[in-house]
């Protein structure tokens, strides 16, 4: 569809609810002012696509409401027709953590969904992988060039050798020293790390490339008994791997790199063993997540993958939604949907840990929201907040897991992080997600190397501008072309097939890598 065809087509304007007095233009390009709504409003200003257009006359310091919820209060009278934007609207002040709703939603419990199966590879400690890569884990940065310098000749000289084997991928990052190693908070960027390196598309093959001087030593990282792995014939631990540059035994650089290849081959013969097998689609493990976002986001693109979440819990799947900022303002929709009072206390305890930390660097979550995201029609993080927790469906939250923290449950869990998308994904990978769902409205050519990325399009003319970046087009939704229903059954089939190999994403096919970026809130010394 070219985009002549879609700025001539009749105005068309989203209102999420009933309730609400302001509705989203969908029209590529906006639509100008003179425009005749449907609702029988007439535009008083030209109002850009995905922004909001006044239904009624709204008084100074009356309710802008959107999914039926306040997303602020006019700063003065804003007519009906008029463009309603971040500049005529005061933010709600957040919602307080007393006084919430614990576990008063019981949805009735929806059919079990079988059948279902992808090609995994099975690890010894009882996950599956949907990828089989050779990950080498760093202590510090400052072995990140040798060891980069090494992958680089492994992926040349020695990964064709060994056909079953992905990918090889150095597990970089900005920590290591030069920390506050001891400080409390230092726990969640070590178990973020060690737990990454535990991801189940590593199959359980740790390698580490150590300095020698550092803070966070080898022993540290991955203590005896981390490695869940166990020799079969002595059912010791399995001994850790690490290969030291300031060891005597190396003389010069190449001595350094000879002896990270030597010890790369030695993982690479076992990975190279491993083959896929039918799993059922219990065993994904989904991390969702947005990112560019937009306002098309909370009607399209999210709501489809919430959809998707649904199917995939009924499924026996695990889906993690996360991004501690962009739900805060809808904390009483989680509590009260939490399958348990604890798993509701649980929520509220990571919510007021990141409230104290916003507060420690003297910002708000107000501090969220991006310029592109207002571009894309979204006024405050009020706002944003309501379009993304749709990504979290309707089922209820089983599981909490604080930053860093590795995966014990099947269902829906909340894993609290960031909402910085490098961030949260890094996290996500540490939780042990085997594959990620990304939705963006305003654009991002977000991957990774350690999991494939599922990219999703909130609007026709992102999919249409980067049809070879976006692997879904929900924009259909808003056209009409589709339902929420049909695009969460695609994503579904689209996920199996890609946890299977059977097809990789646009992020795959360009290897499109954005860098592990640890969450570290301790002390830099």
């Amino acid at each position: 569809m070219n985009a002549r065809t879609m700025t001539s087509r009749p105005p068309l304007c989203i209102q999420m609810h009933e309730a609400d007095n302001v509705a989203i233009v969908a029209n590529d390009g906006g639509l100008p002012a003179g425009t005749t709504l449907p609702a029988g409003v007439t535009l008083v200003d030209a109002v850009p696509q995905a922004h909001k257009v006044a239904l009624q006359d709204i008084a100074q310091g009356g309710v802008v409401r959107r999914y039926n919820v306040p997303i602020g209060y006019a700063i003065r009278a804003i007519p009906a027709g008029s463009w309603v934007h971040e500049k005529l609207l005061d933010m709600p002040d957040a919602r307080s953590l007393e006084g919430l709703p614990i576990a008063t939603v019981k949805p009735a419990a929806l059919p079990p969904l079988t059948g279902y199966t992808f090609e995994g590879y099975r690890n010894a400690d009882g996950s599956v992988g949907t990828r089989n890569i050779l990950a080498i884990t760093e202590t510090v940065q400052c072995v990140a060039g040798v060891t980069e310098f090494a992958v680089q000749r492994i992926k040349a000289e020695l990964l064709p050798k060994y056909p079953n084997v992905n990918d090889v991928v150095a597990l970089a990052h900005t920590y290591g020293c030069g920390v506050a190693i001891d400080a409390p908070d230092a726990v969640i960027p070590i178990r973020t790390l060690r737990n990454i390196s535990l991801n189940p598309n590593f199959g359980g093959e740790v390698m580490v490339v150590s300095l020698g001087c550092e803070k966070l030593q080898p022993e540290r990282l991955l203590p005896p008994g981390s490695i869940p792995l166990v020799d079969e014939r002595t059912q010791a631990d399995t001994p850790l791997d690490v290969v030291c540059l300031q060891d005597e035994a190396h003389v010069g650089f190449m001595s350094m790199v000879d002896s990270v290849m030597r010890q790369a081959e030695r993982h690479l013969q076992r990975l190279n063993q491993r083959r896929r097998e039918p799993v059922p689609a219990s065993e994904l493990v989904v991390g969702v997540q947005c990112g560019g976002s937009d306002a098309f986001s909370g009607v399209t693109a999210n709501p489809a993958v919430g959809f998707c979440t649904d199917l995939l819990v009924r499924a026996g799947a695990t889906v993690m939604f996360s991004e501690v900022t962009e739900v805060r303002d809808g904390i009483d929709q989680l509590t009260a949907r939490a399958s348990t009072p604890e798993v509701a206390e649980a929520m509220i305890r990571e919510m007021a840990w990141y409230d104290a930390y916003l507060q420690r660097g003297r910002v708000d979550r107000s501090a969220n929201t991006t310029p592109g995201n207002k571009k894309g029609g979204l006024s405050n993080i009020v706002e944003k907040a309501m379009g993304s927790i749709v990504k979290s469906g309707s089922s209820p939250i089983t599981g909490v897991i604080s930053p860093g923290e590795k995966l014990q449950q099947k269902g829906l869990i909340y894993a609290a992080t960031p909402a910085s998308d490098f961030i949260c994904g890094t996290l996500q990978v540490a939780a042990g997600m085997n594959l990620h769902v990304f939705t963006t409205g305003r654009g991002t050519p977000y991957g990774l190397a350690e999991v494939p990325v599922i990219k999703v399009a909130t609007r026709d003319d992102l999919a249409r501008r980067w049809h070879d970046l976006m692997d879904v087009n929900a924009g259909t939704i808003a056209t009409g072309e589709k339902t929420i229903e049909d695009v969460g059954w695609e994503m579904f089939h689209l996920m199996l097939e890609v946890a299977s190999g059977r097809k990789k994403t646009w992020a795959e096919h360009w290897k499109l890598r954005n860098a592990l970026v640890l969450f570290n809130p301790a002390p830099v010394t």
